[in-house]
């Protein structure tokens, strides 16, 4: 059998070109097939936005994998076997893969997944996380605000509809990083009313891109519809 190829999970960052490792940068240069993730056949990624600027896409083969937003269990391990089996087709071929993700490829992460997926159903594949910057850390950057210091602890936490999770969340921690947070905006702001720390939140969409947006005074965001890539640091 011939050589299989590496799959390797490349975080490009939270948005700024700039952002990007120096290792990232080679192995997108030398990596033969990238592969990135978008929601729907057609879509704009994200991720991919950020690689067109640093590789001729005409020289690569370039894979678009979808990741359909449904909760449709069915739907979804159809939809991640098909995923498996194109990458794989790659791999088989000794071809290397880099699989682009905005963030970092080991913090919520579509490359989590797809290599669980691929290490459960092809063992002998090698599969390499290369570490970005993640929204998290660009956050506190752009707010110049410390997540933690000394023996102060810090908390990232997907934001939920469950009142009690996050007023407990936001309780017990001095910084919390709420990502998703854009479905339940309002809720979140409810649970700092009454903990009276509306003042001590800020909320960041699409962080460090040309598209980023911050709202300090986090009142102005009740009953607002915000993109997806949005997150709220709450330091008391």
């Amino acid at each position: 059998m011939s050589k299989l190829g590496t799959l390797y999970g490349l975080g490009v960052g939270p948005g700024d070109p700039e952002l990007i490792t120096v290792k990232a940068f080679r192995l997108l240069k030398e990596s033969p097939v990238i592969a990135y993730p978008r929601k729907k056949s057609g879509a704009k990624s994200y991720a991919l936005a950020i690689t067109e600027l640093y590789v001729d896409t005409r020289e690569k083969e370039m894979v678009g994998l979808t990741f359909p937003m449904t909760k449709d269990r069915e739907a979804l391990e159809k939809q991640w076997n098909k995923t498996v089996d194109t990458v794989w087709g790659y791999l088989s071929q000794g071809k290397n893969v880099a699989f682009v993700t905005e963030g970092d490829p080991m913090l919520y992460s579509t490359y989590i997944h797809l290599m669980r997926l691929m290490k459960e159903r092809h063992p002998e594949v090698e599969a390499v996380s290369i570490p970005g910057i993640s929204s998290v850390l660009a956050a506190a950057s752009r707010l110049g605000l410390p997540l933690a210091d000394g023996d102060e602890q810090v908390a990232v936490i997907p934001a939920t509809d469950d009142y009690d999770a996050m007023r407990r969340a936001i309780e017990t921690h001095d910084c919390v990083v709420f990502i998703k947070v854009a479905k339940v905006i309002d809720l979140m702001l409810t649970v700092l009313r009454d903990l009276g720390l509306v003042d001590k939140a800020a909320v960041l969409t699409k962080i460090t891109s040309a598209e980023e947006l911050i709202w300090r005074n986090i009142e102005e965001l009740a009953g607002r519809e915000l993109e997806y890539l949005t997150l709220m640091v709450v330091r008391k």
